[in-house]
């Protein structure tokens, strides 16, 4: 006799239906170029027959006699828009053509640029517009957004989330300007950079009271950061009215602008690059000692560690608390100075609210640059183009069929952008494993 078989025979299964959707399902590919095709059609058959054909021009040097670029609107758009249908098709193509998709869609993304301004310019009675003037624009608006960016970055490489970065910023422009009207008449050059060193000091001195909150007592570091922000707004709204204004200096002397001998005299690229106020430049010193200090000391590599794996960090031997507190004061330092570029070189001057939301703006920098200062700082060039941007379309006085478009539509647009990159259109963004965790030594 046979012992009986053991082995069943295998039943074919149908496949899930789950299964089956999600073969179908578009990837983040896909619906970028999706995006595009929409665009592409919308260019090509919704507003090329509808604009001017008269030849515009972008500038691009200062006046009398500027460099310029003549072009046709209608050619503009119809030239853009076949390039956003090729790009929708380069985005279905087959896994191992995702580079070429991804450099068509990098492509399209800044052909956005020329196309929207071209079509401004097609719906506008202005002829022509200085590009230069606008990245030079862009590139002063990113100061603060740059610098919030990167106290955000120090924050959270830590560990530590910072939401009141905005209200740093702003109790900063208060107290340090306050103290220019007050004790130097809004006008003593001594007592302007002794006012930036106190705003510095100040945003220091608020980073501490978060550290405080969210470290030593264990806060919700959300709940640490509106707490800031709220105060911040009470203050200087008190301040304000109570010192600045009845000091009668609520306007004084800014810092001066200065150049770099030879390098200014770059055509084109020289009085954008290399004219600015000391604070602006001061903005690219602190990005590049965020990345060369965060990235290449054994400091840097302790913050980065105490953020990602503070236990891990502490068996090593690093005293995780102490290392929390010293990147959080270092951010609040820099976002003091970010303060500072608001009351005593933006404007010299302070208003209610001046900050503008630029400190939620700059947290939206940090994760558009996926934690990293070079990214960050794209991130604060992008949205201070945005802000740029806005103010040179409506300078322009846009119209669609003789409808004036509204300011308050222009005003909105660094604040779509950062809702696109909140949203996560260009890819996910994974912060520091423990930003956000409350730590406890185990000695």
């Amino acid at each position: 006799m046979t012992a009986p078989s053991t082995l069943e025979p295998t039943v074919a299964t149908e496949p899930d239906e789950s299964e089956l959707t999600s073969g179908r399902r578009l990837g983040r590919r896909q619906i970028v170029g999706l995006i595009f095709g929409g665009l592409g059609v919308a260019l090509l058959v919704g507003l090329a027959p509808t604009i001017t054909s008269e030849n515009r021009a972008f500038a691009f040097e200062p006046p009398p006699d500027p460099l310029r670029f003549s072009f046709n609107p209608v050619t503009l758009v119809v030239v853009i828009g076949i390039v956003y249908l090729v790009t929708a098709a380069l985005s279905f193509l087959p896994a191992r053509y995702d580079r070429i998709a991804l450099y068509a869609q990098l492509l399209s993304a800044a052909l956005a640029i020329p196309l929207i301004l071209g079509v401004s310019l097609a719906l506008s009675a202005a002829t022509e517009t200085n590009v230069t003037n606008l990245f030079d624009e862009s590139l002063v608006l990113a100061t603060p957004i740059a610098l919030g960016a990167m106290t955000g970055l120090w924050c959270e490489r830590s560990g530590i989330i910072n939401i009141g970065i905005e209200g740093m910023m702003l109790a900063s422009a208060g107290v340090g300007f306050m103290t220019y009207a007050v004790l130097g008449a809004a006008s003593s050059t001594g007592w302007l950079w002794g006012s930036i060193l106190i705003a510095i000091a100040t945003g220091g001195a608020l980073a501490l009271l978060h550290a405080v909150l969210s470290i030593r007592y264990g806060i919700n570091q959300i709940v640490s950061g509106v707490v800031i922000n709220l105060f911040a707004l009470g203050l200087t709204g008190f301040l304000r009215s109570e010192v600045i204004v009845p000091s009668g200096n609520s306007k004084g002397v800014a810092t001066s602008e200065f150049g770099i001998p030879l390098l200014r005299e770059i055509p084109i690229l020289g009085p954008t690059l290399f004219e600015g106020k000391p604070l602006h430049y001061l903005m690219y010193v602190v990005v590049f000692l965020t990345w060369l200090v965060m990235y290449r000391t054994a400091w840097g590599l302790r913050v980065r560690s105490s953020g990602e794996n503070p236990h891990a960090a502490e068996t090593l031997g690093i005293n995780v608390i102490t290392i929390r507190y010293q990147a959080v004061i270092l951010g609040g330092f820099i976002a003091g100075l970010a303060g500072a570029w608001f009351s005593m070189e933006s404007q010299s001057g302070f208003e209610d609210n001046m900050t503008n939301a630029a400190g939620f703006i700059a947290l939206a920098a940090m994760i558009f640059g996926k934690w990293t200062p070079w990214g960050a700082f794209g991130g604060a060039l992008l949205f201070g183009f945005a802000r740029a941007l806005g103010s040179r379309l409506q300078f322009l006085n846009v119209e669609v069929n003789e409808f004036g478009i509204p300011s308050e539509f222009f005003q909105s647009l660094p604040f779509v952008v950062t809702l696109v990159v909140v949203a996560g259109a260009l890819g996910r963004a994974v912060a520091p494993a423990a930003s956000g965790q409350p730590y406890t030594p185990s000695k």
